[in-house]
């Protein structure tokens, strides 16, 4: 079964890799070791993403990326009664190092207890924290398996996904007219004035249960006695619900127009990008059954929702594998308060370990 101390030292040595997004060299090369000594086939595609495979028919899909955000460098977990903590100058990376440990030591629970279990393949993408770019660019045609769990969820594995949003990113470049602020500031035309009235007509925050608008990075100017001829801000929108989708769209290009026809001098540009596409998955689908029917019998009771935040599961889905996200165990995320409840780790081990037996 689950060893709770070797499951609290694979986590504790993952995190201490660093590999923010980009820079998954490292952590890659150790997984090709672990998975090595699991005696799995590892393989990596044309964009770095890891995929592992093994002999047998209609395998199982079972998935977590290998890239953490920042500040993520240098990290120093240790063990804070019940919980794993970092110095709290970084973040900890259990997202997603809970959720590599899960799958190694639900594999390595099995071969050591010497039972049967299904098939798996394996896949640790790259990237995912900068918009699931990794599972975006993953060659589907190395796998084989059609359904899986991504184990990249906030909280214990009882928490199962069953929908996530559409994300379109968007970036608004403008380009006034330089002028000295001190000397003739009326020869000029200030980008960053333009920058903040668009920014402060934009809805922000929650518009409603499936929506949200952030605008999250805002550049500009050059020096203090300069009006600004240069500034941009950076921004995401995502729902659920295609019709608010359209309708953020609407509400961006009104904005925009106005502002062109207030300034006619200025030039404004906007780029919208989809980054990933919504699942929502039925009460019905096979894997939220599964995934259900596995958390009740290891005594837990499922609890079954959608999320605002994206998973490579948004991309396995959209590209013809059934999947679902579970939780790893991880709470406060992307932030320097991250911890992981031991137990919430010990429990999503388990739930791999249970998931792989489950069908022998």
């Amino acid at each position: 079964m689950i060893n709770r101390e070797r499951l609290v030292k694979t986590f504790c040595d993952l995190v201490k890799i660093d590999s923010p997004s980009g820079e998954e060299d490292e952590i890659r090369l150790e997984l090709v070791r672990r998975l090595g000594d699991l005696g799995f086939a590892v393989q990596q595609d044309s964009y770095g993403n890891l995929i592992a495979t093994e002999e047998g028919n209609n395998p199982l899909l079972l998935s977590a990326h290998m890239d953490t955000v920042e500040p993520g460098r240098g990290i120093k977990p240790s063990v804070d009664g019940d919980n794993i903590v970092s110095d709290g100058t970084t973040i900890l990376g259990g997202d997603c190092k809970a959720g590599i440990t899960a799958i190694l030591e639900g594999l390595e629970s099995i071969k050591e207890d010497g039972i049967d279990r299904i098939p798996v393949e394996l896949v640790f993408s790259r990237e995912e924290e900068v918009g699931l770019v990794g599972a975006r660019n993953l060659d589907m045609s190395m796998l084989k398996a059609t359904r899986g769990v991504v184990f990249d969820g906030n909280g214990p594995p009882s928490k199962i996904t069953k929908a996530s949003p559409t994300y379109i990113s968007f970036k608004i470049d403008i380009t006034g007219r330089a002028a000295h602020a001190g000397v003739e500031p009326e020869k000029g035309l200030s980008a960053v004035k333009i920058a903040s009235e668009l920014i402060t007509q934009l809805p922000q925050g929650r518009m409603d249960d499936e929506t949200t608008l952030n605008v999250g990075v805002i550049s500009g100017g050059s020096v203090r006695n300069a009006v600004p001829e240069h500034a941009s801000f950076e921004g995401e929108f995502r729902s659920r619900n295609i019709e608010s989708l359209e309708m953020i769209k609407l509400d961006i290009n009104n904005i925009l127009e106005e502002a062109r026809s207030k300034y006619p001098d200025a030039v404004i540009d906007e780029t919208l990008n989809v980054e990933f596409d919504m699942y929502n998955l039925s009460d019905k689908d096979p894997m939220m059954a599964l995934a259900s029917d596995v958390i009740t019998k290891m005594g837990m009771t499922p609890v079954i929702g959608p999320s605002g935040g994206g998973t490579d599961a948004n991309i396995f889905n959209k590209k013809g594998v059934s999947c679902v996200c579970v939780g790893m165990g991880t709470r406060d995320m992307h932030t320097v308060r991250e911890y992981v409840p031991i137990l919430d780790l010990y429990h999503a081990a388990l739930f791999c370990h249970s998931l792989l037996v489950y069908e022998k």
